[in-house]
Protein backbone atom coordinates (compact mmCIF):
# COMPACT_ATOMS: atom_id res chain seq x y z
CA UNK A 1 0.00 0.00 0.00
CA UNK A 2 1.37 3.60 -0.93
CA UNK A 3 3.18 5.46 2.06
CA UNK A 4 0.84 7.81 2.78
CA UNK A 5 -2.66 5.98 1.94
CA UNK A 6 -1.20 4.30 4.94
CA UNK A 7 -0.61 7.26 7.13
CA UNK A 8 -4.11 8.50 5.75
CA UNK A 9 -6.06 5.79 6.43
CA UNK A 10 -4.87 4.20 9.84
CA UNK A 11 -7.23 4.54 12.43
CA UNK A 12 -8.01 3.45 15.74
CA UNK A 13 -10.49 0.05 15.31
CA UNK A 14 -12.52 -1.28 17.93
CA UNK A 15 -14.38 -4.20 16.39
CA UNK A 16 -12.62 -6.98 14.91
CA UNK A 17 -13.78 -9.97 12.66
CA UNK A 18 -12.56 -13.46 14.22
CA UNK A 19 -10.83 -14.26 11.23
CA UNK A 20 -7.32 -15.75 11.64
CA UNK A 21 -4.28 -13.12 10.91
CA UNK A 22 -1.66 -15.42 8.10
CA UNK A 23 1.31 -16.09 10.01
CA UNK A 24 3.55 -14.31 7.12
CA UNK A 25 1.38 -11.12 7.80
CA UNK A 26 1.97 -11.14 11.38
CA UNK A 27 5.83 -12.06 11.00
CA UNK A 28 5.84 -9.42 8.38
CA UNK A 29 3.94 -6.66 10.39
CA UNK A 30 5.98 -7.77 13.61
CA UNK A 31 9.51 -7.80 12.12
CA UNK A 32 8.01 -4.26 10.52
CA UNK A 33 8.01 -2.90 13.84
CA UNK A 34 10.92 -4.31 14.54
CA UNK A 35 13.00 -2.00 12.01
CA UNK A 36 12.44 1.42 13.81
CA UNK A 37 15.18 3.34 14.83
CA UNK A 38 16.40 3.54 18.66
CA UNK A 39 18.42 5.36 21.24
CA UNK A 40 22.40 4.30 20.42
CA UNK A 41 20.37 1.70 18.51
CA UNK A 42 19.09 -0.25 21.55
CA UNK A 43 16.09 -1.94 20.29
CA UNK A 44 15.41 -2.00 24.16
CA UNK A 45 12.02 -3.46 23.54
CA UNK A 46 10.30 -7.10 23.35
CA UNK A 47 6.95 -7.31 22.06
CA UNK A 48 3.98 -10.05 24.00
CA UNK A 49 1.60 -11.82 21.39
CA UNK A 50 -1.19 -13.19 23.86
CA UNK A 51 -3.79 -15.31 22.43
CA UNK A 52 -5.15 -16.98 25.23
CA UNK A 53 -8.68 -15.94 26.12
CA UNK A 54 -8.01 -16.43 29.71
CA UNK A 55 -4.81 -14.52 30.18
CA UNK A 56 -7.03 -11.73 28.05
CA UNK A 57 -9.59 -11.77 30.24
CA UNK A 58 -7.56 -10.97 33.05
CA UNK A 59 -6.30 -7.81 31.29
CA UNK A 60 -9.41 -6.68 30.42
CA UNK A 61 -10.06 -5.48 34.18
CA UNK A 62 -6.28 -3.57 33.99
CA UNK A 63 -6.99 -1.58 30.89
CA UNK A 64 -10.47 0.02 32.17
CA UNK A 65 -12.51 -3.20 30.98
CA UNK A 66 -12.05 -2.63 27.52
CA UNK A 67 -13.26 -5.65 26.11
CA UNK A 68 -12.60 -4.85 22.43
CA UNK A 69 -8.62 -5.62 23.55
CA UNK A 70 -9.52 -9.28 23.36
CA UNK A 71 -12.53 -9.88 20.68
CA UNK A 72 -9.87 -9.39 17.96
CA UNK A 73 -7.58 -12.52 16.84
CA UNK A 74 -4.16 -11.60 19.45
CA UNK A 75 -3.81 -8.98 21.60
CA UNK A 76 -0.14 -7.09 21.59
CA UNK A 77 1.55 -5.35 24.05
CA UNK A 78 4.89 -3.75 23.73
CA UNK A 79 7.38 -3.48 26.90
CA UNK A 80 10.22 -1.13 27.26
CA UNK A 81 13.33 -2.10 28.81
CA UNK A 82 14.26 0.56 31.31
CA UNK A 83 17.90 1.66 30.41
CA UNK A 84 19.03 4.11 33.75
CA UNK A 85 21.40 5.97 31.60
CA UNK A 86 19.45 6.24 28.69
CA UNK A 87 19.62 10.33 28.96
CA UNK A 88 18.11 11.45 25.88
CA UNK A 89 18.46 15.37 26.09
CA UNK A 90 19.84 15.08 29.59
CA UNK A 91 16.36 14.93 31.19
CA UNK A 92 14.64 11.84 30.06
CA UNK A 93 16.30 9.43 31.81
CA UNK A 94 14.84 6.36 32.13
CA UNK A 95 11.64 7.73 29.90
CA UNK A 96 13.85 7.30 27.21
CA UNK A 97 13.06 3.56 26.70
CA UNK A 98 9.37 4.75 26.82
CA UNK A 99 10.01 6.32 23.79
CA UNK A 100 11.45 4.22 22.12
CA UNK A 101 8.91 1.68 22.85
CA UNK A 102 6.56 4.34 21.81
CA UNK A 103 8.43 4.54 18.59
CA UNK A 104 8.18 0.46 17.65
CA UNK A 105 4.74 0.52 18.48
CA UNK A 106 3.89 3.44 15.81
CA UNK A 107 5.91 1.17 13.39
CA UNK A 108 3.68 -1.57 14.63
CA UNK A 109 0.81 0.58 13.70
CA UNK A 110 1.07 1.25 10.44
CA UNK A 111 2.87 -2.08 9.11
CA UNK A 112 -0.49 -3.28 10.24
CA UNK A 113 -2.90 -0.96 8.34
CA UNK A 114 -0.56 -1.65 4.82
CA UNK A 115 -1.69 -5.37 5.60
CA UNK A 116 -5.10 -4.40 6.42
CA UNK A 117 -4.97 -5.27 10.17
CA UNK A 118 -6.86 -2.45 12.28
CA UNK A 119 -5.58 -1.92 15.73
CA UNK A 120 -6.35 0.59 18.67
CA UNK A 121 -3.58 2.16 20.91
CA UNK A 122 -4.23 1.45 24.49
CA UNK A 123 -2.23 3.83 26.69
CA UNK A 124 -4.45 3.75 29.74
CA UNK A 125 -3.53 0.44 31.83
CA UNK A 126 -2.53 -0.88 35.31
CA UNK A 127 1.21 -1.50 34.49
CA UNK A 128 1.69 -3.32 37.78
CA UNK A 129 -1.01 -5.89 37.54
CA UNK A 130 -0.32 -6.27 33.51
CA UNK A 131 3.18 -6.83 34.64
CA UNK A 132 2.49 -9.73 36.85
CA UNK A 133 -0.22 -11.12 34.91
CA UNK A 134 2.45 -11.88 32.37
CA UNK A 135 5.77 -11.99 34.20
CA UNK A 136 7.23 -8.83 32.99
CA UNK A 137 10.46 -8.25 34.60
CA UNK A 138 10.82 -5.35 37.38
CA UNK A 139 13.05 -3.52 34.73
CA UNK A 140 10.11 -3.86 31.83
CA UNK A 141 7.21 -1.26 31.76
CA UNK A 142 4.43 -2.08 29.39
CA UNK A 143 4.43 0.91 26.90
CA UNK A 144 1.02 0.27 24.99
CA UNK A 145 -1.18 -2.48 23.88
CA UNK A 146 -3.60 -2.96 21.23
CA UNK A 147 -5.91 -5.52 19.77
CA UNK A 148 -4.72 -7.12 16.25
CA UNK A 149 -7.14 -8.36 13.57
CA UNK A 150 -9.03 -7.55 10.65
CA UNK A 151 -11.88 -5.12 10.79
CA UNK A 152 -15.41 -5.88 10.98
CA UNK A 153 -16.34 -3.27 8.92
CA UNK A 154 -14.64 -3.02 5.49
CA UNK A 155 -15.39 0.57 5.48
CA UNK A 156 -13.30 0.92 8.49
CA UNK A 157 -10.32 2.75 7.15
CA UNK A 158 -11.65 5.93 5.91
CA UNK A 159 -9.01 8.92 5.63
CA UNK A 160 -9.03 10.09 8.61
CA UNK A 161 -7.99 13.97 6.97
CA UNK A 162 -6.59 16.57 8.32
CA UNK A 163 -6.33 16.81 12.07
CA UNK A 164 -4.50 19.58 12.61
CA UNK A 165 -3.88 22.85 10.20
CA UNK A 166 -0.22 23.28 9.35
CA UNK A 167 0.49 26.58 10.98
CA UNK A 168 -1.29 25.56 14.20
CA UNK A 169 1.43 22.31 13.76
CA UNK A 170 4.69 23.69 12.48
CA UNK A 171 6.53 27.06 13.88
CA UNK A 172 9.11 28.75 12.29
CA UNK A 173 12.48 29.65 14.34
CA UNK A 174 10.85 29.52 17.76
CA UNK A 175 7.98 28.07 19.48
CA UNK A 176 5.11 30.11 18.43
CA UNK A 177 4.03 31.67 15.16
CA UNK A 178 5.59 34.78 14.11
CA UNK A 179 3.40 37.08 12.73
Amino acid sequence: MEFYKVINTRRSIRKYSRKDIPKDVLERVMLTAGKAPSGRNRQNWKYILVYDNKIRNKLVAHCLNKRFIINCPVTVIVCGNVIPDHNRGKYMGKYGSVMDAAVTFDHFTLAARAEGLGTCWIGRFNNTEIKTILDIPSDWNIVAISPLGYPEDENAFKSCGNRINYDKLVSIDCFTSKE
